[in-house]
């Protein structure tokens, strides 16, 4: 069925049924094509509360949606605008999310991870074709078509997406999320089609060994090991990986944008097209173990998220504008800036003036202290500290919610909100600095954030790099905020 903008009301069409989930101004519902019984996902937008800027990227988003038409991205089926509501039509997928799916597995190789990279290679190629960049990808867009053995990957969430012309270079501005930005993007130079293949280089480095290349709680570091391309493949995970992968990992994450692989190019190369010759069929137990934890650290903050969201609805007083502290400061005349140290939400600097008004649904708002569990000290993400913790924070909620249970009291989603903040901190006694090790070789299973992290420069000089416990201003990494929703590209250009 092509993609329309339909001159029907959406009720004439389908029937809605079940919530799937909620945003700030849009909903997400199964619905079902009363003409052929088809079902489909149902986001449907609030436009009464979108500025005209926000209007412009919600009808961007449809246009873009519309042309892209490929197995391994979810397609819109329909468009229909109405007075008060636009309604995006899309491909129900039920399979969740990749990253999710692989720990779930009872067996998962490099040959996998490279089966892995080759869909999402086909899906960004075919947005490259479409002369299409999306610039956010990441592992939470990226899903599973169902739950059945071998489903597609899918490529979801074009509302950052942007068209060029051919090989066009230009400014669009920041838009993507921290870890996975290019060095262009945070050098503030001209960028196109390459950023989303410095993107698919860091998903694949998380898919084989279950970690980021790059990481601090300092943002600033975290970009500077961006820009400079300061990764390594410590022992004695990375031992295990065959000299192709890394290979492609490092054309991939290629400073220089122009000479950085293109999608073609990836899908042309030894370990993907020839993967069952050259990649490794050795189950990686190591990487599932690491991957969950990275999994968690993510639907931690999540859940935090979700409670933020709905004390919208519960009182003006818990705006969440005014859980934790305001992020936005000034930045020259006239221009704003968010900070975070968080390396896994979404961003885009057009966001900043719209969050007053109530802007595009990317939860922009949502603001939240990071957990002292995994921030304070420098506790690395995916280390025995923070899982322990994890698991403590969910302990104390569960806990929390028996009690209310049996003493009847009613639900109240920013007391849930709290008790997970609080139990991260309770817990964070385990998740102090005496994990770290000096050597980069003893960071088996942990995310290089440990405080004293190798890499290598661009001559491939073995380096160390030096991850203190405080922020510039001298204070502890534990009592910075982190932003659970969009944030803005922190001040990296030495104002």
């Amino acid at each position: 069925m092509a993609a329309q903008a339909a001159c029907t009301r959406f009720s004439d069409n389908y029937d809605l049924k079940e919530e799937l989930g909620k945003g700030a101004f849009s909903v997400v519902r199964r619905c079902v094509q009363k003409s052929s019984g088809l079902e489909f996902a149902a986001k449907i937008i609030n436009t009464k509360k979108l500025s005209t800027r926000d209007f412009q990227k919600l009808e961007r988003e449809a246009r873009i949606c519309r042309k892209l038409q490929h197995p391994n991205i979810v397609r819109l089926h329909d468009s229909i605008q109405e007075e008060s509501f636009h309604y995006l039509v899309f491909d129900l997928v039920t399979g969740g999310e990749l990253f999710e799916d692989i720990v779930a597995r009872e067996f998962y190789s490099e040959a996998d991870a490279s089966h892995c990279i080759q869909q999402i290679l086909e899906s960004v190629h075919h947005c490259h074709h479409n002369g299409v960049v999306h610039r956010d990808l990441k592992p939470e867009n990226l899903l599973l078509a169902s739950k059945a053995k071998g489903a597609a990957v899918k490529l979801a969430d074009f509302g950052l997406a942007i068209e060029v012309q051919s090989e066009q270079q230009a400014w669009f501005g920041f838009a993507g999320t921290p870890g996975y930005l290019s060095p262009e993007v945070l050098k503030k130079e001209p960028y196109g089609k390459p950023v989303d293949i410095w993107a698919c280089g860091v998903i694949l480095y998380i898919l084989l060994v279950g970690y980021p290349p790059f990481w601090d709680e300092d943002q600033h570091r975290l970009y500077s090991q961006i820009k400079t391309g300061s990764y390594d493949y410590p022992s004695p995970e990375w031992d295990t990986v065959t000299p192709e992968a890394k290979n492609l990992i490092n054309q991939m994450l290629t400073v220089n944008p122009g000479k950085r692989i293109t999608a073609s190019e990836a899908l042309k190369h030894p370990w993907i097209c020839q993967r069952e010759r050259v990649a490794s069929v050795v189950h990686r137990q190591e990487t599932v173990d690491c991957l969950k934890k990275f999994n968690a650290r993510r639907k931690l903050k999540g859940a935090i998220l979700t409670t933020m969201l709905a004390t919208r609805n519960f009182s003006s007083k818990y705006d969440a504008q005014e859980v934790g502290r305001s992020m936005v400061t000034k930045k020259g005349e006239g221009s704003q800036v968010k900070e975070s140290t968080d390396s896994s939400t979404t961003i885009e600097d057009d966001d900043v003036k719209e969050d007053k008004k109530g802007g595009v649904d990317r939860s922009s708002t949502v603001i939240a202290k990071e957990p002292e569990g995994f921030a304070s000290q420098g506790t690395p993400p995916n280390s025995p500290a923070a899982a322990s913790v994890f698991s403590k924070v969910m302990g104390a909620a569960a806990a929390q919610a028996q009690a209310n249970k049996q003493a009847q009291v009613p639900g109240n989603p920013l007391g849930i909100a709290a008790v997970l903040l609080q139990g991260a901190q309770a817990g964070s006694g385990s998740g102090s600095g005496s994990s770290h090790s000096s050597s980069s070789n003893s960071q088996t299973g942990a995310s290089p954030s440990s405080a004293s992290t190798g890499y290598v420069n661009a001559n491939n000089t073995p380096r160390r790099h030096n991850s203190s416990t405080t922020d510039p201003e001298g204070r502890p990494a534990g009592g910075g905020y982190c932003q659970l929703g969009a944030e803005h590209c922190g001040r990296d250009d030495g104002e």
